[in-house]
């Protein structure tokens, strides 16, 4: 034992240095505990929390190989997760589907102006963010205390990647998942794992294989119409369809005549979605084309078409001489809206802020706004509108605008489907009304009016099948039950008398609507619509079903040769 002088030092305490030791380690535990809880919170089913995990565990050796500081790489992982899961509550929220690995393969800048415009206060909010998670992180990376070796996160990471792979291919990722605003985190890298193996097998489009079909023929020189050329207003009707075809339901009087065209028949249009994505519809009527032949792309199609799919009903009637014009009720930014539409042959596209619109508003805004548009643009060529009407938008859970149905009584039906109804009958006031003010404000005009349902809303599925189990009616919808995909399409016309409605048959597939006015409006078609209408001829009014899709990849390919759909 040796004795110290009085004046030598003594040695400093270990217990500064283990308490500071064990706070670094407790923060680089706390870190893993907090994506802990958050998985607990947003993963349902064991399949879903091993994806999290494998991809948690795959985070962090990704972020370990640039920053070989497991506090560091975990907290990177957590701010990861973070956006992921806020980015899925913000899309769920707009479009009801969770964030997809491939929201970031085509970020562009209308989606980054689609965020900000919703939320203008991230343009404040996220730079300051981002200051805070920088000066954070610098702390982290300070206090922490291991390293880990490359070598060791390279192989490890590799180890979690494969496992990810290999789970999440192993079981069929079922329709009805990206919409239960669940899983967010597990859907997310399942989704880039699925959409990679697919854009390897079959690129963003499927079709046939190049040099196995024909070419188109050359396009004519001009467009030499018979007789004068009617103005053409298409409408979307937004969730609209015959609710008559649900079994029990009580309906007022007259309720089917809204459905049916100038010369009194009832025509069903087989559409792509149901209970959900408009700018299917949308993508279907301005190109003549199906979005399903995007495979699991389909959610994306407009962004996707946006600069590609140069081929579209708008083209074709500005090659015969018409303004083309879309009254959008939403941003222009959303889901890449105006380029897309720009790139079908939209000249001018008006969006929700130029019109004045909110969220919702009654059939006659937008029959307003499609007048003054006429009033404002008509000349010596014709227009084109493509315009929407947006009365019959989910939620029905309380009434809107009561004052505009002061007689209306309950039918006896359900509170949401009693409102759905009152809701179609508002509808049919004001395209009358929007009918009978064409007449009275254009004395000579003639106006070619087709109108559609883009889809069924939500509450069809209840309504058309109230005895089945939601299981049972997934599966249905998944293998696109037509009772499921069925709407409407009606053809009317004030000071014009439709030239050629032979095409315009009782049940028809939605991407063949843009034949229909051409021949309802006496305009000649080009080249792919000619080979189009053979097409319809030869299936009989189905399109991408048709030869089990053999007849819609032998299209695109067509069309890929012809340059009419480009870099896909």
């Amino acid at each position: 034992m040796s004795i110290m002088s009085p004046g030598a030092e003594r040695p400093a305490s270990p217990q500064p240095v283990v308490a500071s030791t064990r706070a670094r380690v407790a923060i680089v535990v706390a870190l893993h505990v907090a994506a802990f809880v958050i998985l607990c919170g947003t993963e349902r089913e064991p399949f879903h929390v091993a994806l999290f995990l494998l991809a948690w565990g795959w985070f962090n050796f990704c972020w370990l190989m640039l920053f070989p500081r497991p506090g560091t790489a975990a907290a990177l992982s957590l701010l990861l997760v973070c956006a992921v899961i806020g980015l899925s509550w913000f899309k769920m929220s707009i479009t009801w589907a969770t964030l997809s690995f491939f929201d970031f393969v085509i970020v562009d800048p209308d989606s980054l102006r689609f965020l900000t415009d919703t939320f203008p206060q991230l343009r404040l909010e996220l730079p300051l963010a981002a200051l805070i998670v920088a000066l954070m992180l610098a702390w982290v990376w300070r206090g922490d205390p291991f390293t880990v070796r490359r070598r060791t996160s390279l192989i490890a990471g590799t180890a979690c990647l494969a496992g990810l792979s290999a789970l999440s291919l192993s079981v069929a990722e079922q329709p009805s998942e990206p919409f239960q605003g669940a899983n967010h985190v597990s859907n997310f890298v399942r989704s880039g794992v699925i959409a990679a193996v697919e854009y390897a097998t079959h690129g963003f489009i499927d079709a046939a294989a190049p040099g196995s079909v024909p070419a188109l023929p050359a396009a004519a020189q001009t467009c030499r119409p018979a007789a004068r050329l009617p103005h053409i207003i298409m409408l979307l009707d937004e969730s609209s369809f015959d609710i008559s075809a649900a079994p029990g339901v009580k309906l007022p009087p007259d309720y089917a005549r809204h459905f049916q065209s100038f010369d009194g028949r009832s025509r069903a249009l087989a559409v792509e979605a149901t209970g959900g994505p408009t700018w299917y519809a949308e993508y279907s009527v301005l190109t003549g084309l199906s979005p399903r032949s995007f495979g699991r792309f389909m959610f994306y199609v407009p962004r996707i078409a946006a600069g590609h799919v140069r081929r579209g009903l708008p083209t074709a009637l500005r090659d015969c001489g018409y303004h083309t014009f879309t009254l959008y009720p939403e941003s222009g930014a959303f889901m890449s809206a105006r380029r897309f539409q720009s790139t079908a042959g939209i000249e001018h596209f008006v969006d929700a802020r130029q019109m004045g619109a909110g969220h919702v508003e009654p059939d006659s805004f937008y029959f307003d706004q499609v007048r003054r548009t006429i009033a404002r643009e008509k000349g010596d060529r014709p227009l084109f509108i493509f315009g929407y009407v947006t009365a019959n938008h989910f939620p029905w859970d309380k009434p809107f605008r009561p004052d505009l149905t002061p007689g209306w009584k309950p039918l006896g039906n359900g509170d949401d489907v009693d409102e759905y109804i009152r809701r179609q009958t508002m509808s049919a006031h004001d395209f009358a009304a929007f009918r009978a003010r064409l007449n009275q404000e254009f004395p000579g005009e003639p106006f070619l009016i087709v109108r559609f349902g883009d889809h069924q809303p939500w509450l069809s599925a209840d309504v058309l099948e109230p005895s089945r189990s939601d299981e049972t009616i997934a599966r249905e919808i998944a293998a696109f039950d037509p009772r499921y995909f069925t709407t409407y399409y009606a053809i009317d016309a004030v000071n014009f008398q439709p030239v050629d409605v032979s095409s315009a048959l009782d049940r028809l597939d939605v991407a063949y609507l843009p034949l229909v006015v051409e021949e309802a409006a006496g305009i000649p078609h080009d080249a792919s619509f000619a080979e189009q209408k053979r097409i319809l001829q030869r299936c009989n009014g189905v399109f991408y079903e048709c030869a089990d899709g053999a007849e819609a990849r032998r299209f695109n390919r067509m069309l890929m040769d012809a340059g009419l759909i480009a870099g896909l």
